[in-house]
């Protein structure tokens, strides 16, 4: 009979399993969706998941806070910047893709974020039809861009309820908040989160930013001290987020209150850049730092890039 010993000297010892081949392994083992490898090494590389459902997705943000991985939104910008580290990217792609209205009278519609905003247009909600139709919602609502409302006026957007995945693993519903939302904040991290969000809102930096007719930092933290005539949602942080925040699962949007944007010169749209114009790149960073910290303490979602 061979022995164990004489048997791996003839056929070699199996090479350990390095940490991304690893990832990659139990990513196909656990979601249904598609997954494939661009490229990497035993110890690195990038992936892209298109899920099937949600729970995929909550299956890979387990598998990224494991193995290190970071989890990023797919069709945004800071694509090219996400070289340092394994990164798997989400397209939320054609099965998360829902556009229906709530009831059939009712002028709010369930959005899912691989929805199109071409067939948002298409649906009713002709605010989306000068936007480029090709790219997801999740897209657009990372977009800085292309959510960029005047300070205290995110309320132009529409858009009432959000649901979205934390990186510690909550899952967070933001919507309208103040005396006459009657629904408790869900969960102590919710709660925490949000009080530390008022408390930020109310310091020196947040009321340098909001002084200035252009929202100057990254966060919509002027989602909190709306203009008269506005109520606070929560929902709203969300607007131009850039992926950073946590993965967006569903959105609702009430199509009375969208309002497309004033169509701005190229120069005037967001950039970092901004902050610095006014005089307030110290204040715009430190709100962001902190926003960033609170939403996602550990790093799981990408850090903004200097020009983003």
């Amino acid at each position: 009979m061979q022995s164990n010993s004489r048997r791996s000297f003839l056929t070699g010892r199996r090479a350990a399993q390095g940490p991304w081949k690893a990832f990659c392994q139990r990513m196909r083992n656990a979601i249904e969706g598609s997954f494939h490898e661009f490229n990497g090494n035993d110890d690195t590389g990038s992936a892209r998941l298109v899920p099937k459902k949600a729970a995929d997705v909550h299956k890979a943000r387990t598998l990224c806070v494991e193995y290190g991985v970071l989890l990023a939104l797919d069709g945004v910008q800071h694509a090219a910047r996400l070289d340092e580290q394994s990164v798997l990217w989400v397209d939320p792609g054609r099965d998360m893709s829902a556009c229906q209205r709530l009831e059939p009278d009712s002028t709010r519609w369930f959005v899912q974020p691989g929805c199109l905003l071409g067939e948002l247009a298409e649906a009713g909600l002709s605010q989306f039809s000068e936007l480029p139709c090709h790219i997801t919602v999740a897209a657009w609502l990372a977009d800085r861009v292309l959510c960029d409302w005047d300070t205290g006026s995110t309320g132009a957007s529409g858009l009432v309820h959000a649901s979205v995945l934390l990186a510690d693993g909550t899952v967070a519903s933001l919507g309208p908040f103040g005396a006459q939302n009657k629904k408790p904040l869900e969960g102590a991290r919710l709660q925490k989160l949000v009080a530390s969000l008022f408390q930020l809102s109310a310091g020196a930096e947040s009321r340098a930013c909001g002084a200035e007719r252009r929202w100057p930092a990254r966060y919509r933290l002027d989602a909190l001290f709306p203009a008269n005539g506005q109520t606070v949602n929560l929902a709203h942080l969300l607007l131009g987020h850039g992926g950073d925040l946590g993965w967006v699962e569903w959105l609702v949007f009430d199509e009375r209150l969208i309002q497309p944007q004033l169509e701005l010169p190229y120069s005037e749209r967001f950039a970092a850049r901004r902050a610095h114009d006014v005089g307030l790149t110290v204040q715009a960073d430190e709100l962001d730092m902190q926003v960033k910290h609170l939403f996602d303490e550990g790093g799981g979602y990408p850090h903004p890039g200097q020009n983003l």
